[in-house]
């Protein structure tokens, strides 16, 4: 992933563990936990609490996380992935609060349904969890499937989101 030179960063002490947020002046470029698969390399990333974006990001996955709101309402930079995974990402939000979905229905609706496993990538790989819901997406069977923040906290999530929805 590439991120833009104007990126920013903040940390958050979520329930369901330590995350660290990130943005750009175009929008939220990152969510994740401390100890998530994937995560970038953020340690020359300055930090700046009072980012505008950040305070609302934080503010939003507090509500959310108490099970006081169910979307989010946040300008986002998927900028950072190639045109494939961006095409992924923007499925993931398409994903409603409470629903599930399968990696063969994503790639089916960003025009390439054989491309399981590259989906399977992009939804590991994206750069926003939880406001990107790559959470929902379960196997075929619709099996709890992997998680690059981990198992427990996609059960945790998706737990979350059926009992408020």
């Amino acid at each position: 992933m590439k991120f833009d030179s104007s990126i920013v960063k903040t940390t958050f002490d979520s329930a369901l563990g330590p995350m660290t947020l990130a943005a750009t002046d175009q929008g939220l470029a990152g969510v994740w936990f401390d100890d998530q698969q994937h995560r970038p390399d953020d340690t020359q990333w300055p930090v700046q609490a009072d980012h505008p974006v950040l305070q609302n990001a934080v503010q939003q996955l507090e509500q959310y996380l108490a099970g006081e709101r169910s979307d989010f309402d946040l300008p986002l930079d998927l900028r950072g992935g190639t045109p494939f995974q961006q095409s992924v990402w923007q499925a993931l939000l398409k994903i409603p609060a409470g629903g599930t979905t399968s990696y063969g229905v994503i790639g089916s609706r960003v025009g390439n349904p054989q491309a399981v496993r590259a989906v399977g990538a992009a939804v590991g790989r994206n750069p926003i969890g939880i406001i990107v819901p790559c959470h929902r997406v379960m196997g075929a069977d619709g099996s709890l499937t992997g998680y690059a923040g981990g198992l427990h906290r996609k059960q945790a999530l998706l737990k979350l989101e059926t009992s408020t929805a």
